[in-house]
C-alpha cells in the first residue's frame, strides 16, 4: 500500500510539474557540436589538458583527434584509455580519429582507435605518391576497402577525409568520384570537408545527392568572402550552412566537427568560440 502510495503521490507531481513547465519532461535534445582537434594544436603543444579544458568550457561536446603517434601508440602523449578517459570527464568524448596510416600498421591504428571508444577511424591525407595517376587513385581505393575490413572487424568506421586535390580532373576522371565508386559503402564512409570541396569547385550538396548516405561525417569549417578564400569561423563567410544541413539526411551525416586550419585576425579561442556559438544557435541544427 505505501508503495503505490508514493508512486501516486510521484506521478501526480510529475503530472503538475509538466503542465507548469513542458520542458520539465520533454527537455529539447542537446546539440552535438563537435572539434577537429587539429584546429587547436598550437594551444595543444603549450598545455593539452588546459586547452581541452578550455575547449570544452567553451561548449563543444564531442572531439575529433587528429595526434595519435603511430610508433609509440598514443594521443598526445597519452595512452589511448587515459586519453579517453580525460575527454569523457570533461563531456567531451572522442567520436573520431584523425591517423594518416597504411596497411601494415593498421591492425594496431585502428584496434587503439576502438579501445578509446571512438565510432571512426578516419584517413586524413593522401600523399603525393599515391595520386600521381589514376591507377594510384584505384589501387588507394583498394586499400582503404582493406582498411575498411579491419575496422569492421575492430567494431569502428573507417572513412576518408578529403582536401581540394581530389576535384582536379585526371584524364576526364574526378579522383574523388572514383574513391566514392570503388569503395564500398559498407566498408567505407567519407568525411566531407566542406571547405575544401567548395574551395575545388564543386557543391556539397550535389554530392550528397550523387551518392547518398556515403557521408556520414563533414568538417564545418568557413571560407571568407575575399579574393583570397581563407578559412573563417563557422557563420562568418561565404558557405551556404543552411541549405547544406537541408540536406544532411541525403547525405548519411550523423556527427560534424568544426575545423579551422589556421587563423588571421582572432586567436584560435576566439575562432571556435564564435563558431560554436553560430551552431548552437543555428535554427537549421
Amino acid at each position: 500500500m505505501t508503495n503505490r502510495r508514493n508512486f501516486l503521490r510521484t506521478s501526480v507531481a510529475l503530472a503538475a510539474a509538466t503542465m507548469i513547465s513542458p520542458t520539465f519532461a520533454f527537455a529539447p535534445e542537446k546539440k552535438v557540436i563537435g572539434l577537429q582537434l587539429y584546429t587547436v594544436r598550437d594551444k595543444i603543444k603549450l598545455d593539452l589538458k588546459s586547452t581541452l579544458e578550455k575547449v570544452a568550457k567553451i561548449g563543444y561536446n564531442s572531439a575529433e583527434a587528429a595526434g595519435y603517434n603511430v610508433a609509440e601508440g598514443t594521443f598526445y602523449g597519452m595512452t589511448p584509455k587515459a586519453f579517453a578517459e580525460f575527454l569523457n570527464g570533461l563531456g567531451m568524448p572522442l567520436t573520431s580519429s584523425h591517423t594518416t596510416f597504411e596497411l601494415d600498421t593498421a591492425e594496431k591504428v585502428i584496434a587503439d582507435a576502438a579501445s578509446t571508444g571512438a565510432k571512426y577511424i578516419i584517413y586524413p591525407f593522401l600523399a603525393d605518391k599515391f595520386r600521381t595517376n589514376l591507377d594510384g587513385w584505384k589501387a588507394t581505393a583498394e586499400k582503404f576497402n582493406k582498411m575498411g575490413e579491419i575496422a569492421k572487424k575492430n567494431g569502428i568506421q573507417f572513412g576518408y577525409h578529403n582536401h581540394a586535390f581530389e576535384f582536379e580532373k585526371m584524364e576526364d576522371q574526378i579522383p574523388y568520384d572514383l574513391l566514392l565508386s570503388q569503395t564500398d559503402p559498407s566498408l567505407v564512409t567519407f568525411e566531407m570537408d566542406l571547405y575544401w570541396v567548395t574551395k575545388g569547385g564543386y557543391n556539397p550538396v550535389d554530392y550528397f545527392k550523387k551518392y547518398p548516405g556515403r557521408f556520414q561525417l563533414w568538417h564545418v569549417k568557413d571560407m571568407t568572402k575575399t579574393d583570397d578564400m581563407f578559412f573563417a569561423p563557422v557563420g562568418s563567410g561565404r558557405i551556404d550552412f543552411s541549405g547544406i544541413f537541408a540536406e544532411k539526411k541525403t547525405a548519411g551525416m550523423k556527427y560534424f566537427f568544426v575545423e579551422q586550419d589556421s587563423f588571421k585576425y582572432l586567436d584560435a579561442y576566439e575562432s571556435i568560440e564564435m563558431s560554436f556559438k553560430y551552431l548552437s544557435q543555428a535554427k537549421f541544427l
